[in-house]
């Protein structure tokens, strides 16, 4: 088996791309880490100041952004639908993979429309019509519920279902005496679990950043990107106190990828070894 080797190129390339994805998030610590004068100044300061913790207090004080209770509705709506999303999906990926039902073909193909339509932008009125019938306007469940459920998740963990859990192994434990709920929990979710990382922190992510729903819905119970956008004064912009915040909302993010990433690799390595 042929190796291939990195050359000097590759590895300048490789680090080039380091640098550049990096940057961003150095330029949001450097602006954070200063007044707002130093922000727009020409040219541009290029070494973080000593602002940072006097920031992140007026972020967390401010009056107006309510930007501790973003984070904690942030926090909540992402956990619940990711929690939600990972566990439907892996049932029905389970089901539409390795079980032989009537219109399991039509209902999947339904599955896959769903994908080709902007929901989110089509549906917005008739959902906010909806909330306002309910009475969950300005609450985390009109933020949660339409998000419950997602084909985009239902699809991988099928794919990825169909490559990692072969049907002769469903069948074994099967004969075994094993439950179609048994199989699920002890046969598929730890061959799926590379797979639910993903999905997870695509997911989380995609909540997490989520600012058009919320903004419609529950203005006046925001989440932390509402948060964040109400740390603008009234004339002006506040780069170090959006920059601040955003440094702020990017931690729980970062937490989420050490955990779920490990998953991944672990799941990926253990494959390499099966293999």
């Amino acid at each position: 088996m042929t190796i291939w080797k990195p050359t000097v190129l590759t590895r300048v390339m490789l680090g080039m791309a380091i640098v550049l994805s990096a940057f961003p998030l150095y330029w949001m610590l450097v602006i954070a880490s200063r007044t707002n004068s130093d922000a727009v100044s020409v040219p541009p300061a290029l070494l973080p100041g000593g602002n940072l913790g006097d920031n992140i207090v007026a972020v967390l004080t401010h009056p107006e952004a309510q930007f501790v209770q973003g984070l904690t509705n942030s926090f909540i709506v992402a956990t619940v639908v990711t929690i939600s999303v990972i566990f439907i999906s892996t049932l029905a990926g389970f089901a539409f993979a390795n079980l032989n039902f009537k219109g399991r073909n039509a209902l999947l193909l339904l599955v896959l429309l769903t994908m080709a339509v902007p929901l989110q932008q089509m549906g917005v009125v008739p959902l906010y019509r909806l909330m306002v019938a309910l009475d969950w306007t300005n609450t985390l469940k009109a933020v949660i519920l339409p998000y419950l459920l997602n084909g985009f998740g239902v699809f991988l963990m099928t794919q990825y279902t169909r490559q990692s859990v072969p049907m002769e192994l469903v069948e074994a434990a099967r004969v075994d005496g094993a439950a179609t709920l048994r199989i699920w929990w002890n046969v598929v979710l730890p061959a799926v679990r590379p797979g639910m990382a993903v999905l997870g922190i695509n997911t989380f992510m995609l909540m997490w950043n989520d600012y058009m729903w919320p903004l419609i819905v529950a203005n006046q119970n925001p989440t932390v990107q509402i948060a964040i956008n109400s740390l603008n004064a009234r004339f002006s912009t506040e780069y170090s106190l959006i920059f601040a915040g955003t440094a702020l909302s990017i931690i729980p993010l970062i937490v989420v990828f050490v955990l779920f990433g490990r998953q991944i690799v672990g799941g990926l390595m253990e494959g390499a070894v099966k293999a």
